[in-house]
This record gives C-alpha cells, sequence and structure tokens, in this order.
C-alpha cells in the first residue's frame, strides 16, 4: 500500500514525543508520533485533508487525512489553561485544507511566558492502523519538510459497525474547567482499555468510541455539559461505572464550579484529622502490637570543650576511632546488621570527617568536643542537601557519634533492656540501639523523627518490629506506661484504647497469627490469583543468611540482590573470585530459583572510599548507581564476569540501576556480549533496568525496547515523583508510594513495557504493603519482591485476588486526588476480599 508522507506543520527543533514534558504525550496515550518546539508562529496542515476538531481554546486541531489517518496536533503544554489568549483559528471544523495551508497563527513571544513548553506533539491518534516507518528529529526543519512516513497496515475503519444490541447507560455532568481536551481524553482511553467491552460518550445526540481521542474531542465536551457514558460487553456496567466515576473525579485536571449568588470566599482547606486518641505515622516495617509506651530518652554524653593540648587530643581521638571501628569490624553476621556496621566503618574511613575534627583539636579543643562538631556539621549537611536517603545517613553519623565519645569519655552503653510488650518511643533512634533491642520484649517502635528508608527501618523490618517513623510532635504527648495499638499497616498509633478497643486488637492479632500459620503451610506453593494468574513471589536478598530465609518462607527466587554491601567496610574492591563465591553461594542456597543481581550501586549515601568520587554539591543527582560503573569500568567488568561465572548459566539475571537514558543499558549489555564471547558461554542471559525515577517510567517505552524486563524501585520513584524529604516530619506523612501520580508512573511503565512483551516487578518497599498489592496487580505488574518474611503473606494474599476487580480497583486509584483517598480504596477492597 502506498506510504503516507506528513510534512512538518511548524518551523522548529523536531524532537521524539520522549522529550515532551508531559505524561500523556511523552507516554504515547493518545498515540505516537514526534513533536517539534516551534520557532515560527503558524500552525500549517501536515497533508491535505479535513478539519474534524478544533478546540474552543484554539490550541489544538485534528484533521483527517490521505488513507484514513487521523492526526492531533497540540500546540504547547497546558496551554489549554489559556482560555484562547493568544491563538488565532485561520480554518473552521469541516473545512478542506491542503498541505501547508495555515491552520492557526499564535502569538509565540506570549506563549513562550505564559506556557510551561510550546512543544508542539503531531500524533497519529489511529496509530493501530498505520506502522511509522520513519520520523525525522533531532534537527530544526521548515514547514514542508518531511516528518512523519507512515505505512498503512489495513483499511481504516473510521466508524463502528452496527450498534450494540444491549447497552449500559449513565449520565454524568462534566467538573472539568476546560471540559474533555487532549489529556482527559487520553485518560478516559486509558481506563476504558482496562474492560473487555466497548464504550463510548455521547453529547447532544453524537456519540464517540472511548478509544478514539479525536472522536471524544470532536463532541465538544464543556465544562458543565451532561453527557452519556455508554458501554456494551460483558463487563460493560464495570466500565460504566469506572468511567463515570474518573470523570467526576476530574483527572487532576482542575474541577470548576459554578458560582451562586452571591459569591462567598470559602474557609481555608483544614487537614484531615484522626479520631480523639489516634496518631498518625510513616510505615517503616508493617505489623500489628499491642503495648506498653516505653520512652528511650538518651542525654547527650557529656564533654569538655578544651582539652589538653593537640599533641594528647590528636592520639586520645585516633584511638577512639580505631578502638571503635575495629569493634565494628570484628562483629560476626551478614544482611542488614553487617550492611549498617560496613556503612559506618566507611564513614569512620573517610579523611574529611576525621580532619574537620583535628582542625578543631588543632584550636585547642577536646578530641570529644571536636568529634561531636564535626559529626554534627557533616549530618547537617547531609539533612540539607534535598535528597531524603542522605538525610537519614544523618542518623549514622549521630550513632558513630556516641560510639566513639562513649569510647573518650568511658560513658557507659545505652541501657536498652525493657520489660516484654514493650512498644518503644523515641524522638529518634539510632542504628546501634536498634540492634541492641530484643525482640522477645520489644514489640513495636514509634519515632518522633526518621525516615522510611533509614537504617533504623531496614533493622526493624529485618527483627519483624513493626515500625511507625516521622509521627512529628503529637508523639510526646504520648505518656510512660500508657497502653498502646500499634496498626503499622495503617499508620495510625491508637493511644489510650478502651476495654472493646483492645479486646478487638487481641482478636485481630490472634487473627494475624492464625492467618500467618496458615501462609507459612501454604509458602511453598505456587503464587497464583484465584483466576489463575502466575504472579511471582520474590524476595529482596542482602546476604546468605537472607537467602536462608527466603527459602524458608516459600520465596520463588530473588528479585533483587543487594551487591554493593560486598563492595563497602574495605580498602579495595572484592576481586572476580570474592563475589563469584558469594553470588554462588546465594545462588546455590535458592536451589536454581531466578536470582536477580542489582549491579552495584554506590555513591550518594552508600560511598566507598577507594572508588575515587570528588566531592558533590548534590550527591543524589551526581556519580551514583550505573554512572559509576560506566565511570569504571574495571569494577564493572570485575562484577560481570563474577556474575556470568555462576552456573547454572542464566539463573543470575542482570539489573541495571538508575538508568537514565538507553545508552547506559546497552553500554552494559555490550559488556555482557564481549565477556559472553570471551568465556565461551552460548546461552543468552537477561539485563533488566530498575525504574526509579519519573523521567524511566515516562520513557519505558524506548527503554524497554534494548531491556529484558523491568523492576520499579518505589521508594526512589516516590521520592523523586512527590520531591519530598522523607525524613521531615512535616511532610514525611504525604511521602505514600500510593499517591496517584507515583500510580500513574506505574501505569506509564507497565504500559510501555507491555508494547515490547517484557515483564514488570516491583522490588521496593510497596511490594511488602499489604493495601498496595491487588493495586499493583491491577496496574500490570506480575513480579512482586518483597521483605523475606512477608513473602507468605504476599502469597496467601494473591491467591484470594482476581485480576479483574484488581484492575477496576487500580483505575478507581488512578483517578483518586490523594494517597489518603487511594489507600481508603484499598482497604475497602481487601476487607470485601476477606469477607
Amino acid at each position: 500500500m502506498t506510504a503516507i508522507h506528513l510534512t512538518a506543520p511548524l518551523h522548529g527543533w523536531a524532537a521524539a514525543l520522549d522529550d515532551v514534558p508531559d505524561a500523556v504525550f511523552a507516554g504515547r496515550m493518545l498515540g505516537d508520533g514526534a513533536a517539534i518546539d516551534p520557532l515560527g508562529s503558524t500552525l500549517h496542515a501536515p497533508c491535505d485533508g479535513e478539519i474534524l476538531t478544533l478546540h474552543a481554546g484554539g490550541h489544538a486541531i485534528t484533521l483527517r487525512g490521505e488513507g484514513g489517518v487521523e492526526l492531533l496536533m497540540h500546540i504547547g503544554i497546558d496551554t489549554v489553561q489559556l482560555g484562547g489568549s493568544g491563538f488565532t483559528a485561520k480554518v473552521a471544523v469541516g473545512d478542506k485544507v491542503t498541505r501547508g495551508q495555515p491552520l492557526i497563527d499564535f502569538d509565540l513571544d506570549a506563549l513562550v511566558q505564559a506556557a510551561p513548553s510550546l512543544m508542539t506533539p503531531v500524533i497519529v491518534t489511529n496509530g493501530d492502523h498505520f506502522r511509522i516507518a520513519d520520523r525525522t528529529g533531532g534537527r530544526v526543519v521548515a514547514v514542508g519538510d518531511a516528518l512523519l512516513t507512515l505505512e498503512p497496515l489495513g483499511a481504516v475503519v473510521t466508524e463502528p459497525q452496527g450498534a450494540p444490541a444491549e447497552r449500559v447507560v449513565a449520565d454524568v455532568r462534566v467538573p472539568l474547567a476546560h471540559g474533555i481536551h487532549a489529556r482527559p481524553a487520553a485518560r478516559i482511553g486509558e481506563v476504558a482499555r482496562g474492560f473487555t467491552a466497548t464504550s463510548w460518550l455521547a453529547k447532544d445526540g453524537a456519540e464517540a468510541r472511548t478509544s478514539g481521542a479525536v472522536g471524544l474531542l470532536g463532541l465538544g465536551i464543556r465544562f458543565g455539559d451532561t453527557i452519556t457514558v455508554i458501554a456494551s460487553g460483558p463487563d460493560a456496567a464495570q466500565a460504566v461505572t469506572a468511567l463515570v466515576e474518573l470523570i467526576e473525579g476530574g483527572m487532576g485536571e482542575g474541577v470548576a464550579q459554578a458560582p451562586a449568588a452571591p459569591v462567598v470566599a470559602p474557609p481555608p482547606a483544614q487537614p484531615v484529622e484522626l479520631p480523639e486518641g489516634q496518631l498518625a505515622g510513616t510505615l517503616a516495617a508493617p505489623g500489628f502490637a499491642i503495648g506498653t509506651a516505653r520512652w528511650l530518652r538518651v542525654a547527650d554524653i557529656a564533654v569538655p570543650v578544651d582539652g589538653q593540648g593537640p599533641g594528647v587530643e590528636a592520639a586520645r581521638l585516633d584511638s577512639a576511632l580505631a578502638t571503635v571501628r575495629d569493634r565494628l569490624a570484628s562483629q560476626d553476621g551478614t544482611g542488614a546488621g553487617a550492611a549498617i556496621r560496613a556503612a559506618h566503618i566507611a564513614f569512620l574511613d573517610d579523611p574529611a570527617l576525621r580532619e574537620a575534627a583535628v582542625h578543631a583539636v588543632v584550636d585547642g579543643r577536646d578530641a570529644g568536643h571536636a568529634w561531636r562538631q564535626a559529626t554534627r556539621a557533616q549530618a547537617d549537611t547531609l539533612r540539607n542537601l534535598g535528597d531524603a536517603r542522605l538525610a537519614e545517613r544523618a542518623d549514622d553519623l549521630l550513632d558513630l557519634e556516641r560510639q566513639v565519645l562513649r569510647e573518650l569519655t568511658g560513658a557507659a552503653d545505652d541501657e536498652m533492656t525493657f520489660a516484654p510488650g514493650t512498644i518503644l518511643l523515641a524522638d529518634d533512634l539510632l542504628p546501634s540501639q536498634v540492634m541492641a533491642l530484643d525482640p522477645a520484649c520489644v514489640a513495636g517502635l514509634l519515632v518522633e523523627r526518621g525516615g522510611p528508608t533509614s537504617h533504623v527501618a531496614i533493622l526493624a523490618a529485618t527483627m519483624g518490629l513493626p515500625a511507625l517513623v516521622a509521627v512529628g510532635a503529637p508523639l510526646s504527648g504520648v505518656e510512660e506506661g500508657a497502653s498502646l495499638i500499634l496498626d503499622a499497616d495503617n499508620g495510625v498509633i491508637h493511644v489510650a484504647p478502651d476495654d472493646v478497643a483492645l479486646a478487638d486488637a487481641r482478636t485481630r492479632m490472634e487473627r494475624r497469627a492464625a492467618d500467618r500459620a496458615a501462609a507459612l503451610a501454604q509458602a511453598a506453593e505456587n503464587c497464583v490469583t484465584a483466576d489463575g494468574v502466575r504472579i511471582e513471589a520474590f524476595a529482596n536478598l542482602g546476604s546468605v543468611e537472607d537467602a536462608v530465609a527466603a527459602m524458608a518462607n516459600g520465596a520463588e527466587g530473588s528479585g533483587l540482590l543487594r551487591t554493593e554491601f560486598l563492595f563497602l567496610d574495605r580498602d579495595t574492591a572484592p576481586d572476580v573470585a570474592e563475589q563469584a563465591r558469594l553470588y554462588g553461594d546465594i545462588a546455590a542456597t535458592l536451589e536454581g530459583r531466578p536470582l536477580i543481581v542489582r549491579l552495584l550501586d554506590v555513591g550518594g549515601d552508600k560511598p566507598a572510599s577507594y572508588l575515587p568520587i570528588a566531592t558533590e554539591e548534590n550527591p543524589a543527582l551526581g556519580l551514583r548507581g550505573i554512572r559509576v560503573a560506566l565511570a569504571m569500568p574495571e569494577i564493572l567488568d570485575a562484577q560481570l564476569r563474577a556474575i556470568l561465572s555462576v552456573r547454572p548459566v542464566g539463573q543470575c539475571r542482570i539489573m541495571v540501576p538508575m538508568v537514565a537514558s538507553v545508552d547506559e543499558i546497552t553500554a552494559v549489555r555490550a559488556v555482557v556480549e564481549r565477556l559472553r564471547g570471551e568465556m565461551g558461554i552460548a546461552e543468552r542471559v537477561e539485563v533488566g533496568i530498575m525504574v526509579e525515577t519519573p523521567a524511566a517510567a515516562v520513557t519505558s517505552a524506548t527503554l524497554a525496547a534494548h531491556a529484558d524486563f523491568l523492576s520499579i524501585g518505589t521508594n526512589d520513584l516516590t521520592q523523586y515523583a512527590l520531591a519530598m524529604d522523607r525524613g521531615n516530619p512535616a511532610v514525611a506523612g504525604g511521602v505514600d508510594g500510593l499517591h496517584p501520580a507515583v500510580l500513574q508512573l506505574i501505569a506509564h511503565t507497565t504500559d510501555g513495557a507491555q508494547r515490547h512483551g517484557r515483564w514488570v516487578g516491583v522490588c521496593g518497599g510497596l511490594a511488602s504493603d499489604r493495601l498496595a498489592v491487588p493495586l499493583l496487580i491491577g496496574l500490570g505488574i506480575t513480579e512482586l519482591s518483597a521483605s523475606p518474611r512477608f513473602v507468605p503473606e504476599l502469597k496467601a494474599l494473591v491467591r484470594r485476588l482476581d485480576t479483574g476487580a484488581c484492575r477496576t480497583l487500580a483505575l478507581r486509584a488512578l483517578a483518586a486526588s490523594s494517597a489518603r483517598e487511594v489507600r481508603a480504596l484499598a482497604r475497602e477492597f481487601l476487607q470485601e476480599v476477606a469477607a
């Protein structure tokens, strides 16, 4: 069939849709195409055709061209907000136009100041009938230059043939301030595609399929219009309900209200308050506990300001540092505790930290005073870098402060013995304090400050202690000895509950214990949903001991082996043989089950003293993750050789951290292929990526073309998406991986991966969150890698879930306005499942 040539409708810089700063267009939710950053001020017709729609705001236009191709051209991003200002239409709906004919004039200078971007997408909205054979990008184009070449895939059907025999119908009033424009049309199509039923919107006797953006735009739906949602098919009722809820919810587009007379300014919005006797915190480790409040209040260790002379104080400091370091290095074990000790040793080995203390000693200060000044200054620096994970490492420095000061002063260790049934409260906790706790006596942790990815949180999860952090100042009002119910799963503390609440809580604990026992009894069985969909239940690992625990809990493999801790607490990088032994031991423990090995992820909050990483203003956005390995190819080469040496070949899959571009994944794959040749390995080895930034999520379709699988690191993805410091009690309550923005990014990731037949997993904290599990499955996740202890419960939960119901839940969550609303939806859903 004859190719269709579309020419540039604008003079400007031609680019890929991936460069458009809007998830709807970059994620190709409306279709594929190209984009132009304009240098001219007139939009022209890219081909001969007929104008189908012209938005009332003048910023968007659609036409049907030769071969039945339907095109959307959208001048700028969020320009619908301008209400037509700056746009002058040169054509009307129904006009026949010729290639190059002016369609819309716009005020380029005014729009540059008013719009977040003038990047103009040119979208083929019925792309299922065409293949883009060629496209222009990365250069300046003039009006009329070649932009896209399309090859028809078959006859284009512009309207559905025949009417459905039976329809489910519902009316809905449109609350969107700017009506149904491009972005809401894409959202409607996305939700509709989650159902088998065919669905339409209707207005004033005209109908349009929800799957066709052009048709929806052609209805001219505006704020306040009452439209009809129609569906026909086996799940028509569910489709109509989901679409009505989506439209009524406003889709995050700004919901307008018709003014009443007279107009009275509403009172300022008030934060949602919990019932009296309840406090809220941020989930650090899941679980449920009943106990008695016991406060851990530790005073600063007293040290003199002035010393006995620089020589004496410098020697005292070095002796104390060496003693603490030797004590940390001599402690046995692996896993979370060993990893944290390794991080502490790395801080002790940091010459800059010692030099800061020595400067104060030279000025006549006591060694203890100098060490406190140095550690607290560095801790303040970490907190002010704008990266939550680095801010949480400030606690490690304060922990080291106390350990070294105890050595210098002879102060006794902190008293960490508590009566059975204790729920420990603290304004902050240090990792060494948590490691000293007896889980047989301490039932849970509540921390005023801290963050959900701090070492304290990691330790609590490893020890099976339910924990909430970032509770904030209200925690200080809890009295010593108060009865508490700690519902970490739901982020709530019940203070001084009455007898009825306590009885209900004890019943719940008994039920949880019984459920846990039943889940363990079935842990060895495959993880399959109620409707027969296979979901892989994997475990996150950091050591051989973790692998043993994973096997005991029925893990079907590992979705994340953290290898960075092998590289810390040492003066040189581990060689190939040492790495191969560790990876091989873990693989053998898993008895042939898949082992996804994350490549070295150091830098930022995980320094390695022997790696020449210069001081950076913002390490979180600097040399970290795969950037380190690519900058130091000998490190990457050695690690890949070690992974490839594990037998059987293929059990170990390679996962690349912090990928931000195709070049990074292709560079790693090139090294893998070279080493396969050198090592005589004929079998193919899978190479996947971690999705940890909004950029990676939005461009997942591009990345998936080069990766064998994608795994979402929800902790980092949440942090970057919401731009909130998880260690700051003022905002930590809003840092939630179930925020609709994060869920949208997960949805974009699975959609992009599915275009290339790639599976998507989650190895972040959401995989261990009961409320998140049905949502993740509904969004298309097929592998969940959780903490080893959670695997039996994860499997038991998945066995009760129906994927169709999960998809419906996910669609409702995508249209929600807040993480609180999403959690309420998920909680209600799970209650119905359990009923």
